[in-house]
């Protein structure tokens, strides 16, 4: 992944890092896929929380795809579906 690129996901994903820590939680870039598919691991009480892939819809996907609208797509790589 390009440096800059990581910059800016870096930068984004800043700006909700705040409100996941409030929670005991955090998140870390794992992937940029080929296809512009952020792969990200959710940290800490975020990991286990039942709203965690609410949380990754509405708060980091969001955050991510207004800052740089070429990622089409953000999972976790740790988060299963209930």
């Amino acid at each position: 992944m390009e440096s800059e690129l990581k910059s800016k996901i870096e930068f984004a994903l800043d700006t909700i890092r705040p409100y996941l820590e409030a929670d005991g939680g955090n998140v870390r870039i794992v992937e940029l896929t080929d296809d512009m598919v952020l792969k990200i691991e959710m940290l800490g009480s975020c990991g286990s929380c039942p709203m965690s892939s609410m949380t990754l819809k509405a708060g980091v996907e969001d955050a991510i795809k207004r800052a740089i609208p070429e990622i089409t797509k953000v999972e976790a790589i740790n988060l299963t579906v209930a």
